[in-house]
């Protein structure tokens, strides 16, 4: 079978749903996000440097830092949702992480939007503390903590940032992908 003779769902046979579910099973997540990834190589959007090298830039201070294989890829990713939705690019990162990284990690980069806001919404009139309403959770230092240490501080044109190819082993080990062959 090549394709699904269906036109309406509802109208598919069991073995068709089977053949989809293997035809999904072939998709390499790793690859397509890597690809998505790419996508915001030349969009600076008024910073002095593109979302692509921040993320790379923040990934690398992560790395440098010590921080777990997890860490570092959920670090490189954290805005993968800025070129699709921007104020919900949160959401959309941590969606493509849960059930690759920790509870804590998914939970940070879902939030790290409304954290971030710490740094400049007293600028134009918004609630710098408004991350406050998760002051009791329990990742909310952690959220606070990768903010300060690895994103807000990531917009340097003049630090050296570690090569995608370095981390794309990383991203398709942690989402599950097999290393291509050289």
């Amino acid at each position: 079978m090549d394709t699904v003779s269906f036109t309406a769902m509802a109208d598919g046979t069991k073995e068709e749903y089977e053949f989809l579910r293997s035809q999904e099973l072939e998709v390499s997540i790793p690859d397509h996000v890597l690809d998505l990834f790419e996508t915001v190589r030349g969009s600076s959007g008024g910073y002095q440097i593109s979302r692509y090298d921040h993320a790379l830039q923040t990934a690398t201070r992560a790395h440098q830092a010590g921080e777990s294989e997890q860490y570092v890829v959920a670090a490189l990713l954290h805005d993968l949702g800025e070129c699709i939705a921007p104020d919900h690019h949160g959401e959309i990162a941590a969606a493509v992480l849960d059930g690759h990284v920790s509870e804590e990690l998914v939970w940070i980069v879902k939030h790290h939007g409304l954290f971030q806001m710490y740094y400049y919404a007293h600028h134009f009139g918004g609630d710098r503390n408004a991350r406050d309403q998760y002051r009791d959770h329990r990742y909310f230092d952690a959220c606070v903590r990768f903010c300060d240490t690895y994103d807000q501080c990531s917009f340097d044109p003049d630090y050296e940032t570690l090569p995608i190819e370095f981390f794309a082993p990383m991203v398709r080990r942690v989402l599950g992908g097999a290393e291509p062959p050289p």
